[in-house]
């Protein structure tokens, strides 16, 4: 009995040995490689480059006030519709207390020279009218009472107008009253009423009341890399994607390139504006960011294979082209459009060759 234990666990032994030399064996065997292999296919390459923007209108007016004062009624709000000459807002004249004071002296002064010339020229008139002084004396005594009567009409017109804006002869509309310089939509109104507006001048550009623009003619305003900008032109078409409105393109012509570039983030940036085809059916806002899509050049259903695919060897390309079960043969191509993804096989390759891919 013993001696049959014995030799079972020498054949257990024996065993569990062979099978670790075997197991390390084949462990230590490399495995063949196997290749995938792709084909060419036919298809459209398009170059091009992408300008990132937004899309604005083309007219956009900032309307300021004529006089400084103080907002005294809001007639529009973001998002109305309004036309040339409509009332914006009202304006609320605070006079400075020096002009206004040295316009109440002024006045004063007039009206004061106006009672001497008018005694002056009722006593001068009797004398004319008895025939005791020539006619050509009566007339300076006249003159000089229309010029004080005139000078009376322009203190209390300048007096007015430091305290109204505006003079009772005036019939136009009042300095007071700001209104619309265009036909469009009030896009932003950034004061409220009681705010205080400067007027626009030499010195100050003035306070903004509201801003205006023309929704019906928008564009699309960009900027493109120095590396891509003498690839593009006036008059080359763009396909812009809204991020705002998902799965609808709408396409603009180039306008324009700026003849000069500005340092972003330490590349030179070129701007560049488009005019805007759009959709009836879909309202544009203003602001709205887009990718611009700029075709530099495109083949149309051309034979096309993967750039990682391709092999070089100096400045020749080529494939490695299956001619057998896992066996390959260098094949040179000759190549021509990429758009980074794909590029046309212009010769060399047919698409019933199998391409080897790198594994």
């Amino acid at each position: 009995m013993k001696r049959f234990f014995k030799i079972f666990l020498l054949v257990v032994i024996l065993g569990v040995f062979i099978f670790t030399i075997y197991f390390l064996y084949n462990k230590s065997q490399a495995k063949p490689v196997l290749f995938e292999t792709a084909q060419a296919t036919v298809t459209h390459i398009i170059k091009k480059t992408v300008a990132t923007g937004s899309v604005i209108p083309r007219k956009e007016i900032e309307i300021k006030p004529k006089i400084s004062g103080i907002i005294e009624e809001l007639y529009v709000e973001p998002g109305n519709m309004i036309k040339k000459g409509d009332l914006i807002a009202r304006v609320k004249i605070i006079p400075n207390m020096v002009n206004l004071n040295n316009a109440e002296s002024r006045l004063n002064r007039a009206r004061i020279a106006l009672q001497n010339a008018e005694i002056n020229f009722n006593r001068q008139r009797e004398l004319y009218e008895k025939k005791i002084i020539p006619k050509s004396e009566f007339e300076s005594f006249d003159l000089a009472y229309k010029n004080a009567r005139e000078e009376v009409a322009s203190a209390e017109n300048n007096l007015e107008l430091i305290r109204e804006g505006q003079t009772r002869q005036q019939n136009e509309t009042s300095n007071t009253l700001i209104t619309s310089t265009i036909e469009g939509m009030v896009l932003d109104v950034p004061i409220e009423i009681g705010n205080s507006v400067i007027e626009s001048n030499t010195f100050n550009d003035g306070t903004t009341v509201a801003i205006i623009a023309d929704m019906g003619e928008m564009i699309f305003k960009g900027k493109v890399d120095e590396s891509e900008v003498g690839k593009i032109r006036e008059g080359m078409n763009l396909i812009l994607h809204v991020g705002a409105l998902e799965n609808v393109d709408f396409h603009a012509t180039l306008e324009h390139i700026s003849p000069k570039g500005v340092e972003e983030n330490g590349a030179i940036q070129f701007e560049i504006k488009a005019a805007v085809s759009l959709i009836d059916s879909l309202f544009v806002r203003a602001g709205y960011s887009a990718n611009a899509d700029i075709v530099l050049d495109r083949r149309d259903s051309v034979l096309a294979i993967s750039e990682s695919l391709l092999k070089f060897d100096g400045d020749s390309s080529f494939v490695e082209i299956e001619t057998g079960p896992q066996v390959f043969e260098k094949r040179y191509i000759q190549t021509g459009l990429s758009d980074g993804i794909n590029i046309e096989v212009i010769s060399g390759l047919t698409t019933e060759d199998k391409i080897k891919k790198q594994n």
